[in-house]
């Protein structure tokens, strides 16, 4: 099965001459061995995969993360995926890029919440192999993915210790969260397209407040860096400011950066006002900063 999510070219300039190659991505791994559960038919969109980009061995710290790109629930955006890992296994983590199903293919929630828990769970089953940190591993989302990724922040669970299946022994609470312009509502203030790809055309109240996630923060959510712009025309920038806000009611460790100019889905931030050419948008280098301070990056 092929990778989806090619980006050297974007991402090498990201990096600059002076920094590290970008790391070329390894086989895609499937999450299930055989039928993914709850399976729609045996297409490549009815596997979910995670394709894995590991750092320079010089550099890796032990820590990991699971990339969700976004797209609405409906697609996956390549340079929210495989561009983000390699800025980020250039700097030492190792990153896996996470192909879950999707609206469009007539999924709805919880398939795409099971398909990150189980990319969570897979990595730490699999720590070994990969030369990680099973106590180091986050989840990154952009956009819709970062409603995926912070409904596992908010969601997660222990594991089942009494499963067949090992992986499933392994908790998928994930040890820290990157929300890039992050859709986190389900409500007025989130997304309209990525609520019917994700919950269908007429979700009930009940379910659009279980997965509006500004209002499932609990003490135990993991520490956070959100980002977003304050002008993005597609995902309202109060999406973040209320998760930061209940990250910070509940006691949550977070940084919340937020810049007054910028579009939707950005990304590294090529082409976007006031980044020079070849360079990273302000929030990247944030990010390093914070991952830094986390243990997550040396």
């Amino acid at each position: 099965m092929s990778c989806i999510f090619p980006a050297f070219a974007l991402a090498a300039l990201m990096l600059g001459a002076s920094n590290p190659l970008p790391a070329a991505p390894l086989d895609p791994v499937p999450l299930w061995t055989g039928t993914a559960p709850g399976a729609l038919g045996d297409a490549e969109h009815d596997h979910p995969i995670i394709t894995p980009f590991l750092p320079p061995s010089e550099l890796a710290s032990g820590a990991a993360i699971v990339i969700c790109p976004g797209g609405g629930y409906g697609m996956l955006a390549g340079h929210e995926g495989a561009a983000f890992a390699e800025y980020l296994a250039a700097r030492g983590v190792t990153c896996f890029v996470l192909q879950y199903r999707l609206g469009s293919k007539g999924y709805r929630h919880p398939v795409m919440l099971g398909d990150a828990a189980r990319a969570v769970r897979l990595v730490r089953a699999r720590a070994a192999e990969w030369k990680v940190d099973p106590h180091r591993v986050g989840i990154m989302g952009s956009s819709a993915g970062g409603h995926l990724a912070s409904t596992l922040l908010t969601q997660f669970d222990k594991g089942n210790p009494g499963a067949a299946d090992a992986i499933e022994h392994q908790s998928s609470r994930p040890d820290l969260g990157i929300l890039c312009y992050p859709v986190i509502s389900m409500g007025e203030m989130g997304h309209e397209g990525s609520r019917r790809n994700l919950l269908g055309d007429h979700p009930s109240p009940a379910l659009i407040e279980s997965l509006s996630n500004e209002k499932r923060v609990t003490p135990e959510t993991p520490p956070c860096f959100v980002w977003h712009t304050v002008e993005d025309p597609v995902v309202k920038v109060e999406n973040a400011i209320a998760f930061a806000t209940a990250l910070r009611k509940a006691g949550v460790p977070f940084a919340l950066h937020l810049y007054d100019r910028g579009g939707h889905g950005i990304g590294l931030g090529a082409g976007s006002p006031g980044v020079p050419p070849g360079s990273v948008h302000p929030w990247a280098e944030n990010l390093v900063f914070w991952l830094r301070n986390q243990r997550f990056i040396r």
